[in-house]
């Protein structure tokens, strides 16, 4: 289906994956002392709490009914959804609640994009698509993380590398939390790129890694927005970064990724001197223009 049509099948998968991770009495159901076959909701205490029909909730969570915009409201509210839970719920129904997009990714970082983070000398930046394709970076970040450039295009993929590259596995201290993440901020992206030919082959290749099949079905979803991590660099030696990321107006679908540590601390002093380093061996002339 279209990103406008959404996806119901995937919309009952997600709810049935939701309701399985509430206890009754967590949300105001009384103990009936009847055996659960399965854990967590069932449709039945869904309709209930959500004031529909059990023959409705089941439909919906069957994928063979398109639920209006005040059945989805009060389906996550029953669920307890979190606020980017909730965002993915209607764009699997093909109900998004912001502007409807393309369905295409711009890949083009423009050239104030680039110009911005070359001149972010003191932090590593890069520049990542909605399906986490690294687009864009600048020299320390190619020095903290990984060095892009040595990279085949078709690997160029944050969460690619996060799985694959042993030296940017090793950077994160907690690199289960780091990777989860990632997976849920993919999956979050997907009903907006459902056709999306670099995503599928993303997927497919991905097959292998056992933790990946598993945190993907899972269906966890999350929006990047901040946070805070713990790396272990090689020559920098252990850093705590905060990070933040960047939407574009002119290009929503491209997201800045800029890691900085607090003012006066050992991790400032560290990452500047690998700034230091960097700049001493950054060329004379302009790099290349990355792809």
């Amino acid at each position: 289906m279209s990103s406008g049509d959404g996806d119901l099948r995937e919309l009952g998968i997600f709810l049935k994956a939701r309701r399985a991770e509430l206890d009754p009495l967590q949300v105001g159901l009384p103990e009936t002392g009847v055996p659960r076959r399965v854990a967590g909701l069932r449709r039945e205490e869904v309709a209930q709490l959500a004031a529909i029909s059990p023959d409705y909730y089941t439909r919906v969570e069957q994928g063979r009914m398109r639920a209006s915009v005040p059945v989805l409201e009060s389906i996550a509210r029953a669920l307890r959804l979190t606020d980017d839970q909730h965002a993915y719920l209607f764009g699997l129904a093909g109900r998004p609640q912001a502007p409807p997009r393309d369905g295409h990714e711009h890949r083009t970082v423009s050239p104030h994009t680039r110009r911005l983070l070359d001149q972010l000398t003191e932090s590593p930046a890069v520049v990542l698509s909605d399906t986490m394709d690294v687009l864009a970076w600048n020299r320390l970040a190619a020095a903290f993380l990984t060095d892009f450039d040595r990279v085949p295009e078709k690997d160029r993929n944050y969460v690619w590398l996060l799985f694959n590259d042993p030296a940017l596995r090793a950077l994160y201290d907690d690199w289960e939390t780091g990777a989860r993440a990632c997976v849920a901020y993919l999956r979050m992206h997907t009903t907006a790129h459902p056709r999306d030919a670099r995503l599928r082959a993303l997927l497919s290749r991905m097959g292998s890694h056992s933790d990946f099949q598993q945190w993907w079905q899972a269906r966890e979803v999350a929006v990047q927005s901040t946070g805070n991590k713990v790396f272990h660099h090689p020559s920098a030696g252990t850093l705590t970064l905060d990070w933040d990321t960047l939407t574009s107006s002119t290009a929503p679908d491209q997201h800045i990724v800029v890691w900085t540590p607090v003012p006066g601390s050992l991790s400032e002093q560290r990452l500047h001197h690998l700034a230091v380093g960097v700049a001493a061996r950054a060329p004379e002339s302009p790099r290349p223009a990355q792809p």
